[in-house]
């Protein structure tokens, strides 16, 4: 299990929900943070606390749905001049639940994209070249388990759209100390799951985070919370390392 004292990670959705949970859990282990929200004034809270716990951090602000913004984030963190190892990409929107699916309108799909799956991967590609460069890095993109409900095709589809481009990307880095995969955080209740959903947002942990604790030289793997729950870090690394299946390019993996 690697150690994250001292490192850097840059955190989307870190104001709220499963995002501000792992920035909190990547702090109380002495970790580095940058912190996205869709405006700085979002993660003042975030911002905060993780600062009161010992590493420094600062707050960025893009709207996912407008790329340009995210390039211009980018080249705000660059600008800080630190290295970032660990990229959690958590940030994400249900854009609508469409009882009449039939109608479901093209705009569903463009910002669904635009939000969960172009901007992740514009982070994505733009840390690894740095981390091709250092020989480190890693890399979790944060997925969805919903499955046929043409009601939420929008939001499934980028989702959908987000693991196949992930994965195959991760296929180009096994076997390397950049480690590339995915998580699932299960139906919690956030803004994006509902008040109504099953799971605590602290459910989600240690299993969306364990992907930046691994140590094991292995990519395209999905670490869905569940079956981590539970566990302690070291558990769960150890689980994440022995039991999960890398992705082979067939259906089930």
């Amino acid at each position: 299990m690697i150690d994250v004292k001292g490192r850097w990670a840059f955190v989307t959705g870190a104001a709220r929900g499963i995002g501000y949970g792992a920035a909190k859990f990547l702090a109380e282990r002495g970790c580095n943070l940058v912190l996205q929200g869709r405006t700085k004034e979002h993660c003042a809270k975030v911002l905060e606390e993780v600062k009161a716990l010992g590493v420094e951090a600062y707050a960025v602000e893009a709207e996912f749905s407008d790329l340009v913004q995210v390039e211009i984030m980018l080249s705000e963190i660059d600008a800080l001049g630190v290295d970032i190892d660990i990229v959690l990409n958590n940030a994400g929107i249900q854009i609508a639940y469409r009882t009449e699916y039939l109608d479901t309108p093209a705009a569903d799909y463009e910002a669904s994209f635009k939000i969960n799956t172009i901007a992740p991967m514009m982070i994505t590609y733009h840390f690894l070249k740095q981390m091709d460069k250092r020989g480190f890095g890693r890399i979790v993109n944060t997925t969805s388990g919903i499955r046929l409900e043409p009601e939420q095709a929008g939001y499934s589809a980028s989702k959908a759209a987000l693991d196949k481009v992930t994965m195959d990307l991760a296929n180009k880095y096994d076997g390397t100390d950049i480690c590339i995969n995915i998580t699932d955080p299960g139906w919690c209740r956030t803004d994006l799951g509902g008040s109504h959903a099953p799971n605590a947002p602290e459910s989600s942990l240690p299993g969306v985070v364990v992907g930046a604790f691994i140590d094991d030289r292995r990519s395209g793997r999905d670490f869905a919370a569940g079956y981590f729950h539970g566990m302690t870090l070291e558990e769960a690394v150890k689980k994440a390392e022995t039991e999960i299946p890398v992705y082979t390019g067939s259906i089930g993996f």
